[in-house]
């Protein structure tokens, strides 16, 4: 099985390409976010943790966190985000471990990794190699605007946080230009699935 992290900048499409990648080929994808969420519900590794951290006014009604509440306080306070991001990674990091295992158990072809920090994370320790999906800074910006409803500023700021263009094109094995014509994106993804199946 092959292991394959993707990486790329907020608003840049990657679950889009790896929406494709699901329905398209015998493919599991696991983005951190998703298992970041899950871990954080009630009876979950990080559920108590975070309560310490941020108390007891991040509990909504049922019991579950308010992660808009989270949010909020973490894109204002860095020093706060810090510490949730060690509590959540090294987790998610370890569930992504558990589920490669069971993936090649069940002979799996392809097992992607979709997070913003696999890089800061050393997920390479992990990953047979990684695929980095670029997008003009522009359309990055009006998609956040039109799809999450980001100010102008926010999706700014968001961008700043995140390594730069260069950072992460050094540290790739594989460059998606992923850009509004939607088939290019395909092609390009159809070219390097491709050139995997050629190598079994």
């Amino acid at each position: 099985m092959r292991v394959i992290g993707v990486t790329g900048g907020v608003g840049s499409g990657k679950s889009f390409v790896l929406n494709y990648i699901e329905e398209h080929f015998d493919a599991r994808v696991v983005k951190a976010d998703d298992v970041g969420h899950l871990l954080m519900m009630p009876g979950q590794v990080c559920y108590e943790p975070v309560i310490q951290l941020f108390g007891d006014w991040v509990v909504n009604e049922d019991g579950s966190l308010n992660r808009e509440t989270i949010a909020q306080i973490v894109f204002e306070k860095k020093d706060m985000l810090e510490k949730l991001n060690k509590i959540i990674h090294p987790a998610v990091k370890k569930y992504i471990i558990r589920e490669i295992e069971r993936s090649k158990k069940e002979e799996t072809e392809f097992f992607f990794i979709e997070a913003a920090l696999l890089l800061e994370d050393n997920y390479d320790e992990i990953y047979d190699e990684l695929w980095y999906i670029y997008c003009e800074k522009e359309v990055r910006m009006e998609r956040l605007r039109r799809d999450r409803g980001y100010s102008e500023e926010k999706a700014r700021k968001v961008m700043e946080n995140q390594l730069s263009e260069d950072e992460f094109e050094a540290k790739c094995d594989f460059l998606l230009y992923n850009d509004e014509d939607v088939a290019h994106t395909y092609l390009q993804i159809e070219r390097r699935m491709r050139t995997y199946y050629e190598s079994m």
